[in-house]
């Protein structure tokens, strides 16, 4: 069974943590990388880019909006203009609930907007929805 590498940019340890244990709790093994801020998600991208062509890219991209020294909506816009990395698929991941925040998400390229659930077993059914749907929509597009 194929390994899923699925990086993560999450500036809060607690949520990292949860995150970690709703993929766990169901029964994933996948690869999860954290970087805590905007700065260390680009760079780190960009090394693997760099490294092996790509092929050792993340599956899909989790990344939270509010973090520090370059927040999410910098990140996502980075990432969509480098042809090196703008076909990994973007899920933004966050507190914000505004109807003006997910537009200009997808504005900048996200590929889908996801409210953080606000309880451990909703943040499992959550996990399970959208790593189903991202596996599964990555596979096909990349045979």
């Amino acid at each position: 069974m194929e390994e899923i590498f699925i990086l993560i940019a999450e500036d809060d340890a607690d949520d990292r943590f949860l995150l970690r244990s709703a993929f766990e709790e169901n029964g994933y093994s996948d690869k999860l990388e954290f970087v805590e801020n905007g700065v260390d998600m680009i760079e780190y991208l960009r090394r693997l880019a760099a490294g092996d062509g790509g092929a050792g890219l993340p599956r899909f991209i989790l990344l939270d909006l509010n973090m520090p020294k370059k927040d999410g909506r910098e990140v996502l816009k980075e990432i969509k203009q480098d042809p090196n990395l703008n076909k990994i698929p973007i899920i933004i991941f966050s507190t914000t609930n505004n109807e003006q925040e997910m537009r200009r998400c997808y504005e900048l390229g996200a590929n889908s907007y996801i409210t953080k659930p606000n309880s451990f077993e909703s943040l499992i059914k959550t996990v399970a929805a959208l790593r189903s749907y991202w596996v599964q929509t990555t596979a096909i597009s990349s045979s």
